[in-house]
């Protein structure tokens, strides 16, 4: 599967609407959970595969090399790491788990 970009068909959107292609991408299996584990400090591989329980090593793979593609995480000296764009989303998504904890109850 390609990775989503603007402008261009994703699932739910043919005109690719930046907001369809934000949540094809963050849909995709194990995006979210990539993201979340790396709102710390920067994680190797192993250790974000470790921190991400149970993802293979290819499905890590792709789901880094999209959310590289999208800027929002890179890979540093120390790892993987979100970009600015991947805190600035990361700040985003904060209220939305808060929300979803308060919804759970």
């Amino acid at each position: 599967m390609a990775t989503p970009r603007k402008g261009q068909r994703v699932r739910g959107s043919r005109t690719g609407r930046p907001i369809m292609v934000l949540l094809d991408a963050l849909g995709r299996r194990w995006a979210l959970r990539v993201l979340w584990e790396l709102r710390g400090a920067a994680l190797t591989f192993r250790a974000l595969q470790a921190a991400c329980g149970g993802v293979s090593p290819s499905v890590l793979a792709a789901r880094l090399r999209e959310l590289t593609e999208l800027r929002l995480v890179e890979l540093g000296d120390d790892g993987y790491r979100l970009t600015d764009e991947g805190r600035s989303l990361e700040a985003v998504l904060r209220p939305l788990d808060a929300w979803a904890t308060r919804w759970a109850r």
